[in-house]
């Protein structure tokens, strides 16, 4: 059996995930430093970060995707988070969702236009207890998953 060729590469991809700052602000990092200026990359989340994280760490990417992201060269330390609502433009040809509650306002959001809508179910590393390393360990298994499905996806 043969693996199918990957798609066309699109124009411009959005990552939706819930409060976009770990899995989406990673694969936007990632895609955007395999594909350059070829695509345009953007990522968003439903709602901002709850209540209980630090009010300094709700509009940054969390410290540990920060940390994880680094060591493969990838800096997202200036990166602000933002929302659906908070887009500076919604004409993507193809929005990625990371969670099931992204996709339903990703298909919303399509609704009408030609905009393809993808699902890739991502484990949120932000649940895993543990030590420090323990977690780490979370983000980064998240980190290359992501990178090896970007890298399937988006492949020159």
């Amino acid at each position: 059996m043969s693996e199918k060729p990957p798609a066309a590469a699109p124009g411009a991809v959005l990552f939706a995930c819930n409060f976009n700052r770990v899995r989406s602000p990673m694969a936007e990092g990632l895609l955007k430093r395999l594909a350059g200026d070829r695509i345009y990359v953007d990522s968003c989340g439903l709602k901002r970060a709850p209540d209980f994280v630090d009010p300094d760490e709700r509009l940054t990417v969390d410290p540990l995707a920060q940390e994880v992201m680094a060591e493969i060269g990838c800096d997202l330390s200036g990166y602000k988070t933002k929302t659906f609502d908070e887009l500076e433009d919604d004409s993507f040809d193809l929005v990625i969702s990371l969670t099931p509650e992204a996709q339903h306002r990703a298909v919303e959001m399509a609704r009408g236009r030609a905009a393809e809508i993808e699902y890739w179910p991502i484990h949120d590393p932000t649940l895993t207890e543990g030590s420090r390393l323990v977690r780490l360990d979370a983000y980064r298994l998240v980190r290359d998953s992501l990178a090896h499905r970007i890298a399937r996806r988006f492949r020159p």
